[in-house]
């Protein structure tokens, strides 16, 4: 168990508060504290460890050979939102990376992981990714994901611990429940990096958002690496909001962009420099024209619900924690056996400026 004392020292330096949501009163921490993750969540006397941070590698093969002295697996690295999925008082719900209890994933876990995982194994999380065009979070999603969302679960771990099960123990539970899992490519080592490059540039081809290295040791060191599809990708769907993110955000994308194709032997090309100059531009132009029209900057998103009120909690859930955006219902209306929520993330600091440029306001460099 956590320390009560560094509880109640976390809470006064607020980085933890006290939550209740759809009936459940938890507490979650909202930013790192000492050698507690962001995200962990404490539900009476069971702790949901948050999620750790993994760290990226830009340089494939010195990285590999500088961060793992074992081998280690592959994963798909998929590009959606992280969820821990568990039960708690005999209700199974799930968790967003920053500890919010998610109505939306919530409500739609039964569609894709068999609920009896957490009868039989009621002291196990799933870690899952959950991806496709239909979540109310992200705008990106996986070209093979056409529509409403998928799940899949990456890692498996245990209440009131911070450590994660074996990858056999894990892809032993996977295949006995069925759940759905990213896609694993195998078992490598640091020497393996021809290897890795053919498998990075076939990724990349697919337009698919890179791997995780995940060492087959006690130590169980982790790094990502991205493909350069995914980094121009997130500049393209970014842009209409640029001024919520910082500027790292977008050079380190670049610069990622750069090494990737550097190590990988990927020429470059007219037709480069023209799609990373139109990631930036097309958003801008297509904010600039919305807001011609509507006076507003914003992004339209749909998901589907078996039950009305989850709908109406997570458009709660939007509201409380959105900041510099303005969330607006569009629709909820029943379609067969869903009910379909939609509704507008409107870009309130783009709005802003491009009201004021727009008008002919001054800015000072």
């Amino acid at each position: 168990m956590i320390d009560v004392s560094l509880v109640r020292e976390a809470i006064k330096q607020r980085k933890a508060r006290s939550e209740s949501f759809l009936g459940f009163e938890y507490l979650r921490f909202s930013d790192d504290y000492k050698d507690i993750p962001r995200g962990t969540a404490v539900f009476q006397d069971t702790i949901i460890w948050g999620y750790p941070h993994i760290g990226r590698i830009f340089m494939l093969e010195k990285g590999l050979k500088e961060h793992f002295k074992n081998p280690f697996w592959v994963e798909e690295k998929v590009d959606g939102y992280n969820v821990r999925i568990f039960k708690v008082r005999d209700r199974v719900i799930a968790l967003s990376r920053g500890g919010y209890l998610c109505p939306f994933t919530t409500d739609r876990v039964g569609d894709f992981i068999d609920l009896k995982f957490f009868e039989e194994n009621p002291d196990l999380i799933l870690c899952a990714e959950v991806a496709g065009p239909d979540n109310p979070y992200i705008e990106e999603s996986p070209p093979f994901i056409r529509e409403d969302i998928k799940f899949f679960v990456f890692d498996v771990m245990k209440k009131n611990q911070q450590t994660f099960l074996k990858q056999e123990e894990k892809l032993s539970l996977l295949e006995r429940y069925s759940l759905p899992g990213v896609e694993v490519f195998g078992r490598f080592t640091s020497g393996d990096t021809e290897k890795l490059k053919e498998l990075l540039l076939k990724l990349n081809k697919e337009k698919r958002e890179g791997v995780v290295f995940k060492e087959d040791s006690e130590e169980n060191r982790r790094a990502k690496y991205i493909t350069s599809y995914a980094n121009l990708n997130d500049i393209k769907v970014t842009t209409k909001n640029m001024l919520q993110l910082p500027p790292e955000y977008y050079t380190n994308r670049i610069l990622r962009l750069v090494l990737f194709m550097e190590e990988e032997g990927i020429n470059r090309t007219e037709h480069l420099y023209e799609e990373l100059g139109r990631a930036f531009i097309d958003g801008l132009f297509d904010a600039i024209e919305q807001f011609k029209k509507e006076h507003k900057v914003y992004r339209t998103f749909r998901c589907k619900f078996r039950n009305k009120d989850n709908a109406v909690a997570l458009m709660e859930l939007l509201h409380r924690t959105s900041k510099h955006i303005q969330v607006i219902e569009r629709e909820l209306k029943q379609e067969g056996e869903f009910w379909v929520l939609t509704f507008d993330k409107v870009f309130l600091n783009m709005t802003g400026l491009l009201g004021h440029l727009l008008s002919g306001g001054l800015v000072f460099d």
